[in-house]
């Protein structure tokens, strides 16, 4: 489904993604690690538009991608969830997932009845009428991800879904995930808790200074030894 080939980059003499390449396949679960400037987020601004790589490409089912703009690649499948959660906060919980929908429909109650069925498949319908600024941190990423679903997309990118999350709420955030994958998702998944990608990842992709360092199974790229030196560290190990 998506193939990211020698993607690079530069920042000045600042090199975000040196020479990436990894491929994912229709209906994989897709981790991605490394410590903060690895270039992570980096790569996901690359897929979903908002950067240009310098050199690479990016294809989404075998069409290059590159140069298009985020609303025409979010068109086409692909959307992505931010690291820092900005929802329209005052505008109500049902009325944000409205937004995403009503570029697929003029029909307001179109929109608003499929904006309901993504609350209810995140667990906030009840939270429906409730303003975006007064949900938890834990409900926002569920809203975060109901925005998403609105596109309807084919491809998922989402940027650290289970970060600054209490552990109880965290189970809950793996569970959806995993159905997202059951509903026909594809799923690119930047995270820090192994346990989380333990649970969810067919395969791991591992980044240090802009290089993939790994990539592989969970079990081999946790037993990395470069990935270990530079991320997990040897108490982990």
């Amino acid at each position: 489904m998506l193939e990211v080939e020698s993607v690079t980059r530069r920042y000045g003499g600042l090199v975000a993604n040196d020479a990436i390449s990894f491929h994912v396949e229709a209906g994989e679960i897709l981790g991605v690690i490394g410590p903060n400037g690895a270039g992570k987020s980096t790569l996901f601004e690359l897929i979903s538009g908002f950067e240009r790589p310098d050199a690479g490409d990016v294809r989404f089912q075998g069409r290059s991608i590159v140069g298009l703009r985020p609303d025409r690649i979010n068109r086409l499948g692909i959307v992505r969830t931010f690291q820092k959660l900005k929802p329209f906060a005052q505008m109500t919980v049902e009325e944000n997932v409205m937004v995403g929908v009503l570029q697929h429909t003029a029909r307001v109650r179109a929109a608003r009845d499929e904006a309901l069925a993504a609350l209810e498949f995140v667990g906030l319908l009840d939270r429906r009428r409730v303003p975006a600024h007064g949900l938890s941190t834990g409900q926002r990423k569920r809203l975060e991800l109901a925005r998403a679903m609105s596109t309807r997309p084919r491809l998922m990118l989402l940027d650290e879904v289970t970060g600054g999350v209490d552990q109880r709420s965290i189970g809950g955030l793996i569970e959806l995930v995993a159905r997202l994958r059951g509903e026909g998702m594809t799923v690119v998944l930047i995270e820090h808790n192994m346990q989380v990608l333990m649970s969810l990842a067919d395969r791991v992709l591992a980044l240090q200074l802009g290089r993939k360092i790994a990539e592989g199974t969970p079990q081999a790229v946790r037993s990395n030894r470069e990935v270990i030196e530079s991320y997990l560290g040897t108490a982990y190990a």
